[in-house]
């Protein structure tokens, strides 16, 4: 086996997506974009979508242009991982019954509701250990559960499944996905067929579970072709949920830290041996989700940098065309702790006018209202620094375990405000990134069952060489 490598990682996150190189040379991995795309929901008929085969497009155009830039004999693999929960349903000939509905989709109103009056939430808990979202792929599966598309269904295929299924024929799910989908047996790690039957869903179309490090087969000749390569590349099932993969990417993490996976979402967790299922962490609303190699993600979903999406985007329909940079200065400037929200707040989930929420929720809690753009920039940071604070101290009550460092990757890694006010607001200290972690994870698994790296410690010690980080401490007078 040769010491230099290539490795192509597929990250499709909520808000864009990218191809990325990791270039293995014996002891360091470099990574270059090599294709870059938006992603976004589609609104049509008063619902929202995503459309898989512009992003299915975008992933053969990022592999086509590495194949016309590089030195294709050095390529040994290929792996993608994607957002949560969303799931394709294909017919039984493998064709895809309409566009995926997209997470925030208006259908999965009171549907848990619903759900509970059947299978009760503490029970759900027990089964899945999964924390209770509106969105999650159960009650998604419940608000269609009456409709022709999950008539017609044989398979269910979660995102990353799909575009495996599009470049391989392999119809599978990979475990770290299928964890989130409160469909699955947390301590069995196996679906809940029951906990489906009882719901009058069907169960024929979920495909086999696999787990991360699987080799799924060579590309199909079609796509081979179609992409420009002159050889079979084989296809790796990675930790195909991105927080997965970010998890895997993060050097240093140990007992005695906690991580931000911080982009539109922010996921705040440890990483253990085994889920941890008790009536206090169900009332802390915690989530068990799988991670590569055996691992459990402990975790809680935080609203992210979604809350500045949406205001970025709606300053932009205004006329103002910001820039993050422009919006990071404008915070720095304002003053501090005039105002704050709750990110979780069921009001800042849904698309829309962003700002206009934000002073809605300070005008009716009684807080002065933030009304310039800095401001309004200002609280959102704030605000999920010290709903990060509330995670940490909640998980390190839960497990006993005391977390001295707050480890943040993504792209809120670079965002050197919001780092420095979570270092403030958690009294510990703050390392940031790797920036690009979520695909440094996905290489990482790939280079493992390729036989590059013996086991993941091995490989997070090489992301520790060849990744910058940043350190963040609380100012004098926050110290813990």
């Amino acid at each position: 086996m040769r010491d230099d490598a290539h490795i192509l990682a597929v990250d499709i996150g909520a808000s864009s997506g990218r191809v990325m190189l990791g270039r293995w040379d014996g002891s360091h991995i470099a990574l270059e974009e090599v294709h870059r795309f938006a992603n976004g929901m589609v609104e049509r008929d008063g619902h929202l979508f995503w459309d898989v085969n512009r992003l299915w497009r975008e992933i053969q155009t990022g592999v086509r242009r590495y194949a016309t830039w590089e030195n294709q004999a050095l390529l040994v693999s290929i792996g993608i991982d994607t957002w949560a929960v969303d799931y394709a349903l294909l017919d039984e000939h493998g064709a895809l019954i309409g566009d995926p509905y997209a997470y925030r989709d208006p259908r999965n109103e009171g549907i848990a509701e619903l759900v509970d009056a059947i299978i009760p939430p503490e029970e759900l808990y027990e089964r899945t250990g999964l924390q209770r979202l509106p969105f999650n792929t159960l009650y998604q599966l419940y608000a269609e559960r009456d409709g022709s598309r999950l008539a017609a269904a044989a398979t269910l295929l979660l995102m990353p499944d799909l575009f495996h299924f599009w470049l391989t024929g392999t119809r599978v799910a990979e475990y770290t996905n299928a964890t989130t989908t409160m469909l699955l047996d947390a301590r069995q790690r196996a679906w809940a067929i029951d906990l489906l039957e009882r719901l009058g869903l069907p169960t024929h179309i979920l495909p086999p579970l696999v787990m991360p490090g699987l080799r799924l087969g060579p590309l199909l000749p079609e796509v081979q072709n179609a992409v420009g390569l002159h050889r079979p590349i084989e296809v790796i099932a990675v930790g195909t949920h991105d927080t997965a993969s970010a998890v895997a990417g993060i050097p240093g993490l140990d007992a005695h830290s906690a991580y931000i996976s911080s982009g539109t979402w922010s996921l705040v967790g440890v990483e253990r041996a085994e889920p941890l299922i008790s009536a206090e962490a169900r009332q802390l609303n915690v989530t068990n989700e799988g991670g590569v190699y055996g691992a459990i993600r402990l975790l809680k979903n935080v609203s992210g940098l979604w809350l500045l999406q949406e205001c970025q985007r709606r300053w932009n329909e205004e006329g103002r065309r910001l820039t993050w940079d422009d919006i990071i200065a404008q915070a720095e400037a304002a003053p501090p702790l005039r105002s704050l929200i709750d990110p979780d707040a069921p009001e800042f989930l849904a698309v829309g006018d962003m700002p206009a929420r934000i002073r809605d929720y300070c005008r009716r809690t009684g807080q002065l209202v933030p009304e310039t753009v800095g401001e309004i920039a200002r609280c959102c940071l704030e605000s999920l620094a010290l709903r990060y604070q509330q995670v940490i101290e909640a998980l390190e009550r839960l497990t006993g375990q005391p977390i001295t460092t707050v480890r943040i990757v993504g792209g809120g890694s670079q965002n050197t405000l919001l780092c420095q006010l979570t270092a403030e607001a958690c009294r510990r200290t703050v390392v940031a990134g790797p920036t690009e972690s979520t695909a440094l994870g996905n290489i990482l698994v790939q280079a493992i069952t390729m036989g590059y790296f013996p086991d993941l410690a091995t490989a997070r010690q090489v992301v520790a060489a060849s990744a910058p980080q940043r350190v963040y401490t609380p100012r004098e007078g926050t110290a813990r």
